[in-house]
């Protein structure tokens, strides 16, 4: 089963985890065969908003609302369940500052033409 773990830091950059424990910690979900895809995020200055209300498509700079944490980056991982997800999340380098939320993907039936 695939899960994202959608990584959230402190929005005033006050804490930050070392590229290298990232490194580390990307290597380790590739050596253990569940890394399906994972990337940092640009900041949130460079983000743009886009909602369509009647039919009026509307664009904003930044994102949707102001919070104390904001999505810093993301893994993809391909494990058996969600403890499994839950073990890899808690070793994600910033969850000692941060957090990291966990949601499993939807699995959609292939659609026959």
């Amino acid at each position: 089963m695939q899960y994202m773990l959608l990584i959230y830091v402190p929005a005033d950059g006050s804490e930050r985890a070392e590229s290298s424990a990232w490194m580390r910690y990307t290597e380790e979900l590739q050596q253990a065969g569940v890394m399906v895809a994972g990337d940092g995020l640009q900041g949130p200055d460079t983000a743009q908003t886009v909602r369509v209300r009647e039919g009026e498509t509307l664009i904003t700079d930044g994102p949707f609302a102001e919070t104390k944490e904001l999505l810093g980056g993301y893994y993809l991982i391909d494990v058996p369940d969600l403890d499994a997800a839950l073990g890899w999340a808690a070793k994600i380098p910033s969850v000692g500052f941060g957090s990291v939320e966990i949601r499993p993907v939807m699995v959609f039936d292939p659609v026959e033409a």
